[in-house]
């Protein structure tokens, strides 16, 4: 019975593997096909949509229109595709939002949320969800952070790396956004992000490259910035040069909505459908292009061919009368808030709350009553239904518990200290009071960025006067990014939940009871003050650029650097049970770059309940002859652990991962020499470490130029031998010239001049080009 079974499941695999490869095949076919028949007029007109939502169809062909819908915490689909959908679109699951999903560290949750957003886009004929956004934050002010992941490109790629497979596999593309450099909302149609080299291909580009290599999203929606100057839906080498022949991204490229400046510079770098339609406007351009020379048809021609593959995809796994349970979406969408909530400070074991501590319990704050639970802008999602925290928790209370509530300040007034009394009152009378308080609708949002990082002040005084009369006040924070807070030495239990979704009330109430042990980390850092953070004087910029003057000290990065002790670290959350970390071991102390590092640690739950932890794995290179951060994140592990039981946690590193991105030679280097390998429960929280040695034997190109210093030649082993000419020739007493800093210090392009003619600039160029055929071991 089971080999019979066992057959049976093996058949159906490869039954479903065949007729995924006939499905290729039999589109590729197609495609050709298709191609061969379209007039120029038709070709040029897939490369805008038809409205606001859907694709242009060619009937006469049998070529479809697709449909296009916002995310991406949930669906939002407008009741037709020719009207924006704000406030008239259909009912769908509010998942937490991704600065919250970022939080639960937890890939496989979110492969299942993306699946589960997948059949609510099936359920509507949706085709493609936009989104995840996967923006760096590069910066606590960004008003749309609540949409995006992290400040660390690990972990932000991984995590929508996962969203895209568990939504793809339903039959329903991603559109991974917003590609690239896209980390503010000011002037965000003109602004440039002007980004070095290094910077951009160590911080901002690893989490869409994860994503693509690891998920191969149907589509990367181009941004609306420009990238040095260059638009993002015209940039050539990011969207022809490093996401499809780098990474190999199989997938089109769209604008994103109304980005487009120059539709003809947009085909020849690679950007495939220009978004919303615009009456075939652009349309026109392209053809009157390719007419005139402009651009070659044969350019036209494959990003239309890649165009069908997606529509013809998208509409062969469009699934029929397809259903979801919105119960049961709910219940799930309050599950993954559960493992997002992040437990910021616990002192004397102030929570979870107990029946046998508390008997009365104050809920104090118009956010306990009025939730805000998902940010403002193209993401806003109609949820089928809306948990409240203080009917949450009178439910959790029972009979033996008494909660009584105040509003404490008003939402819609940040200065009416009006209510405050009252709430002090209240909180005076009771066991423990619970401070709802954070960012309101109009603090952050899509389309504008934040000017300070504080809470409404009504809402900071409301907290230290409840302070004067219970001293077991516990702040539930309801926000999409960073806030400051001064009271948080005062204040023994802090709450971080987010924007949790429509189920994100109860989710706060099973953490605040118990019923669920919180796991979730930080996926961004949280600072003092605004001051302290990395882009403080270049944010958000101005005369249409933004400046990134931090390069790749982004988040952790830079307070580690730079010994500043933040608010709350990197990957920094607290459990009602406690971790034990021990055994370290790698498999080779010594490695070469083509072997495997694999690292295990062994942790026990060394407390008195259930719990889950998050493991993370950073390095630091010991031995770098460029500046590298103290801690680089680059793998991380979720675990769930009864009392007392332990596990063995394993990792795997490989060159890559102990490499940087030099700008001179444009490549990744990993550096003979050692490296500690750091596991800890946060960037500031290391548990274990181990230092293993690395010998690479790669070699790589000097990366000389003639600007290069002539020192630097001079002690370059492999040069030497091509300036002692030339200086032989150029001076008398060449030992003058090596003693003199000042002059060896210059670049070698300045010695003609400093040799009065002596030697020649064909001479020194010519060194220039024997070196760059050199290649040595790093």
């Amino acid at each position: 019975m089971i080999k019979k079974l066992l057959l049976s499941v093996a058949v159906t695999v490869i039954a479903t593997s065949l007729k995924a490869q006939m499905t290729s095949e039999m589109i590729s076919d197609t495609v050709d096909d298709l191609i061969s028949q379209m007039t120029l007029e038709e070709k040029a007109s897939l490369c805008s949509g038809r409205d606001s939502w859907t694709t242009k169809p060619i009937e006469r062909l049998g070529i479809p229109s697709i449909w296009l819908a916002d995310g991406p915490h949930g669906l939002r689909k407008a009741p037709t595709s020719d009207v924006g959908g704000y406030g008239d679109q259909h009912p769908a699951t509010c998942f937490p939002t991704a600065s919250a999903l970022a939080a639960s560290w937890d890939t496989d949750l979110i492969y299942k949320v993306g699946k589960a957003i997948a059949i609510e886009c099936q359920s509507l004929d949706v085709n493609v969800l936009l989104g995840p956004g996967v923006n760096i934050k590069r910066s606590p002010l960004g008003g749309r952070n609540f949409e995006f992941f992290s400040e660390d490109p690990i972990l932000g790629g991984k995590i929508a790396a996962a969203y895209i497979k568990g939504m793809q596999e339903q039959g329903v593309g991603t559109s991974l956004k917003h590609y690239a450099l896209n980390n503010e909302e000011f002037m965000r149609m003109v602004m440039s992000s002007e980004v070095e080299e290094r910077a951009m291909h160590e911080i901002y580009l690893p989490n869409f490259e994860i994503a693509v290599k690891e998920g191969q999203p149907w589509t990367v929606m181009a941004s609306y910035n420009r990238i040095n100057g260059i638009y993002g839906t015209e940039h050539k080498y990011l969207l022809t040069d490093v996401l499809k022949d780098q990474w190999g991204s199989e997938g089109i490229v769209i604008s994103d909505w109304v980005s487009v400046i120059d539709r003809v510079a947009g085909v020849k770098a690679g950007m495939h459908i220009q978004m919303p339609g615009c009456e075939g406007v652009t349309d026109t351009l392209i053809v009157e292009a390719v007419k005139t020379g402009e651009l070659d048809e044969a350019v036209l021609d494959e990003l239309v061919k890649e165009i069908l593959t997606v529509t013809l995809k998208a509409k062969e796994l469009q699934k029929e009368n397809v259903t979801f349970s919105v119960d049961e979406h709910h219940a799930f969408a309050k599950q993954v808030e559960t493992e997002s909530i992040v437990l910021l400070k616990n002192d004397n074991n102030l929570l979870p709350l107990s029946k046998d501590k508390y008997k009365k319990i104050a809920v104090i704050g118009e956010f306990a009553k009025a939730p805000r639970f998902q940010g403002n802008g193209s993401s806003e999602v109609n949820p089928t239904k809306v948990d409240t925290a203080l009917i949450e928790i009178t439910a959790r209370a029972g009979k033996q518990m008494k909660v009584s509530y105040a509003p404490g300040y008003s939402l819609s007034d940040d200065n009416d200290l009006s209510l405050i009394e009252e709430a002090k009152a209240l909180a005076e009378k009771t066991d423990i009071a619970l401070v709802f308080i954070g960012l309101p609708q109009s603090y952050e949002s899509e389309g504008f960025d934040r000017s300070h990082i504080n809470i409404p002040p009504s809402q900071n005084i409301l907290i230290e006067e409840v302070l004067k009369v219970q001293p077991n006040t516990v702040a539930v924070l309801i926000n999409g990014s960073a806030i400051a807070m001064n009271w948080v030495n005062d204040v023994p239990a802090i709450l971080e939940t987010w924007l949790g979704g429509q189920a994100g009330a109860g989710a706060t109430a099973d953490i605040l009871f118990g019923i669920v042990n919180p796991s979730g980390k930080l996926a961004e850092t949280f600072p003092v003050r605004l001051e302290d953070t990395p882009s403080h004087l270049n944010f958000p910029g101005e005369n249409r650029k933004v400046i990134y003057g931090e390069g790749i000290y982004v988040g952790y990065r830079w307070y580690e650097s730079k010994n500043i002790e933040p608010l709350f670290p990197f990957g920094h959350g607290l459990s009602y049970t406690s971790f034990a970390y021990s055994d370290i071991k790698v498999n080779k102390d010594t490695l070469t770059d083509e072997d495997i590092l694999e690292v295990k640690v062994n942790i026990t739950n060394s407390g008195d309940i259930k719990g889950k932890e998050v493991i993370q794995l950073y390095i630091h290179d010991l031995n770098s002859g460029y500046d590298r951060p103290p801690k680089e994140l680059k793998a991380f592990s979720k675990v769930e652990l009864e009392t007392g039981e332990s596990k063995e946690i394993s990792f795997e590193l490989d060159l890559r991962d102990l490499s940087f991105y030099d700008p001179s030679i444009h490549q990744w280097v990993a550096e003979s020499g050692d490296f500690e390998i750091l596991i800890g429960a946060s960037s500031a929280d290391i548990r274990q470490k181990i230092k293993v040695n690395l010998y690479n034997s790669k070699l790589y190109p000097l990366g000389f130029d003639k600007l290069t210093f002539m020192a630097t030649f001079m002690n370059t082993p492999e040069t030497k031998h091509l300036v002692d000419p030339l200086m032989k020739k150029g001076f008398d007493n060449p030992e003058e010239i090596i003693g003199n800093p000042f002059l060896l210090h210059m670049p070698i392009i300045k010695y003609p001049y400093i040799s009065g003619g002596r030697i020649t600039e064909e001479e020194v160029l010519s060194v220039v080009e024997q070196a760059k055929d050199i290649k040595i071991h790093r």
